[in-house]
């Protein structure tokens, strides 16, 4: 789930100044590296905030996404009941951030990212909702965006039509996954994306490890000029 869910970093390059997740991001990013200590602290950030303020968007998103992950633990532990309902708990506090901030980037990527990620370790008929869901938030925000192709850094570009593509592929959309695909090779050529695509458009799928972060977050070139 880690993998996928650096996608938060990649598309939030855009979002409005002044951003909550300045303040929890590399936190949880490390929490879900392994680091038990910037978990504590990062839930310890959105619990505070949404003691003060329980409709804050951005920190139930980012909670919720905490609390989604460490359901996982209590998977591996066997604690069955317990994992159920603590990744109901995060799903219910994401899916009441997208209600309160429905064309919001810095919640709809975040949502989406743990979605996306969540969804390959589960059984089809539980991974299928949180396909919709992450594809309706990948979606969202590049409507939001795509009015002004130069705001994109590579990275950020990359990984929003990566999610867009892998998404409408793993419902059976093949159509509209070649569409984005299409997009990654002809606009991004000679990039990690273009290659992903021009896996996908050979063997007409993608392995797991295809779906990891490419490249680096922080410093990335403009995809588009002026």
């Amino acid at each position: 789930m880690k993998l996928l869910f650096l996608l938060a970093t990649a598309m939030l390059a855009s979002a409005q100044p002044a951003r909550f997740d300045y303040k929890v991001r590399e936190l949880y990013f490390s929490a879900f590296a392994g680091n038990r200590e910037a978990l504590a602290k990062a839930m310890a950030i959105t619990e505070s905030t949404l003691a003060e303020n329980p409709n804050h968007a951005e920190a139930l998103v980012w909670h919720g996404g905490g609390l989604f992950f460490q359901s996982g633990d209590r998977f591996r532990a066997g604690d069955r009941a317990g994992a159920m309902a603590m990744m109901q708990k995060g799903a219910g506090m994401m899916d009441r951030a997208v209600e309160l901030a429905p064309a919001s980037i810095a919640v709809r990527i975040p949502r989406g990212s743990v979605y996306m990620a969540g969804a390959r370790s589960m059984p089809p008929l539980m991974a299928r909702p949180l396909l919709e869901k992450a594809l309706a938030d990948f979606e969202t925000a590049w409507a939001l965006q795509k009015g002004d192709l130069t705001r994109f850094s590579l990275h950020s570009i990359g990984e929003l039509w990566f999610g867009i593509a892998d998404s409408h592929a793993r419902l059976g959309r093949m159509d509209r996954a070649a569409e984005f695909f299409t997009l990654l090779k002809e606009k991004l050529p000679d990039t990690p994306w273009s290659a992903k695509a021009e896996k996908w458009f050979a063997e007409g799928r993608l392995d797991a490890k295809d779906a990891m972060c490419s490249g680096c977050h922080l410093g990335s070139q403009k995809a588009f000029q002026n």
